[in-house]
């Protein structure tokens, strides 16, 4: 059997997301939704000839999957000159790839431990069409599919976006058609509602519809809240498997990084220090606190975070200083966080967590807020919300990283933000929370122990910021 995923609508409710990349290429756990989906019909169906109706952005999805043959399948391309015919419109273009029964799975649907590999199983002899079902509680989710009435074993009744809801039963996007499905789509009138020919309105004027009862996790990716959801239920669910790396830039940091080693000894799987070449005994202590080490040769604060984010090796990877101003009892917030971002990072502006003594006095705080708000301003239409540039404290995934990775230039302090700038730019989730901060321990801060440290940290990170935003 073959199968046909649609994929060339705008996915314009999920956007600015969606405004770079296709919405079916959305990554849910680093893993882009159509890639399940083909990964559902290979291993599930044991499907190989996959034909993908592509609209939208077409080049990426073509340039991403070829001809199927990374995956282990075949993939043939429909181009739809004008994705905002519909999904039935659209599916009429590949009629004469399917003149027998196939599959059809929505590419930007998501299903988790699902039972697809039974779909195929006792189908009807006669059938028109086999619409997939899930028993659910969500009522409102049923309003923005579809719900149907069952008699006797029977699909007897469909309504696309229904305003009353007879049952728990959602309408999903898996089907078999046989190809009487083309006839009734070009036999359906546009819907008063959309103004546009709905596949349900054409799965409704069939004779023999049958129901197929999915087990497991669904989502329909239509928002950008549909989008953050899934993938916070998908990254939870494996969360404990993650692997976490700690790293710690370090120079001449003798005072404090055997406490700041030993503070998260046993709460991550590693913690690495890159040692930009000390000339006193850092990276003897943080040796002998049990991190793993490197002493490397690097140009200064910014590129020793980007050498152990490039070298460490965890799924989450987490930046802290040397000094000890941060601490692991944030930890735990921040990766709990995690789940529902791409990147996590601390704001040293809460009063009640910052102690008292520490350089983030008067002008460091408001220096901070205000740069702040002026990428908020910069970045509006993306709508982050910062309230703190220069917090080197965060967590992110591996994958959230190496996408960032190529836009990043900065060597000095100003990676901070830049960081968090790049992530908007590639439109990843971030969240600021609250972390405390505490006096460094030994020596003096290279980037804020006077004023004209801070005035040239200030100057650097703004300097990064309106580059990135110019296109420098």
């Amino acid at each position: 059997m073959k199968a046909l995923l649609p994929a060339a609508g705008r996915g314009l409710r999920a956007w600015p997301k969606a405004s770079l990349v296709p919405k079916v290429l959305l990554e849910i756990d680093g893993k882009p939704i159509l890639q399940r989906n083909i990964e559902i019909l290979r291993d599930c169906l044991g499907i190989r000839d996959i034909t993908i109706i592509v609209g939208y952005l077409h080049e990426q999805i073509r340039g991403l999957f070829g001809d199927g043959g990374g995956l282990g399948v075949s993939i043939h391309y429909v181009a739809c000159a004008t994705p905002d015919i519909g999904l039935a419109r659209g599916m009429l273009l590949t009629r004469e790839q399917f003149r027998e029964p196939f599959v059809t799975l929505l590419g930007d649907e998501l299903y988790l431990a699902s039972n697809h590999r039974r779909l195929l199983d006792d189908l009807p002899p006669d059938f028109d069409a086999v619409c997939g079902l899930l028993r659910t509680v969500d009522l409102h989710q049923i309003k923005r599919n579809y719900s149907v009435r069952v008699d006797e074993g029977r699909i007897t009744h469909l309504v696309e976006k229904p305003e009353t809801i007879e049952n728990d039963l959602l309408g999903c996007g898996t089907y078999v058609f046989s190809p009487r499905i083309f006839d009734a789509i070009e036999s359906t009138p546009p819907s008063v509602r959309s103004g546009r020919v709905e596949l349900t309105d054409a799965i409704a004027r069939l004779e023999r519809i049958y129901p197929f009862l999915l087990e497991g996790s669904y989502f329909n990716i239509n928002t950008i809240d549909d989008f953050n959801y899934a993938n916070f239920v998908v990254r939870q669910a494996g969360f404990q498997h993650r692997r976490v790396s700690v790293v710690i830039p370090a120079y001449n940091e003798e005072q404090s990084i055997g406490y700041a080693v030993r503070d998260f000894q046993g709460l991550v799987h590693e913690i690495f220090v890159v040692d930009n070449s000390s000339t006193d005994r850092t990276a003897e202590l943080a040796r002998a606190a049990g991190a793993r080490v490197e002493t490397v040769r690097l140009i200064g604060y910014g590129d020793t975070i980007r050498y152990g984010l490039d070298h460490a090796s965890g799924d989450i990877l987490v930046v802290v200083e040397a000094d000890l101003s941060f601490r692991a009892r944030d930890l735990g917030k921040m990766l709990e966080y995690l789940k529902d971002a791409d990147m996590v990072v601390g704001t040293r502006t809460t009063r009640e967590l910052v102690e008292q003594g520490t350089n983030m006095r008067g002008p460091v705080r408001w220096g901070n807020v205000i740069v702040a708000k002026f990428v908020e301003l910069l970045w509006w239409s993306l709508q982050p919300r910062f309230t703190d540039v220069g917090c080197t404290y965060r967590a992110l995934w591996k994958e959230t990283y190496q996408a960032i990775r190529p836009l990043l230039r900065g060597v000095g302090p100003e990676l901070s933000p830049e960081m968090m700038v790049a992530a908007l730019e590639v439109r990843k989730r971030i969240i600021e929370v609250p972390v405390s901060y505490h006096r460094r321990i030994g020596g003096e801060s290279k980037h804020s122990a006077n004023y004209y440290r801070i005035a040239r940290t200030a100057a650097r990170m703004l300097r990064a910021i309106l580059s990135h935003r110019l296109g420098l």
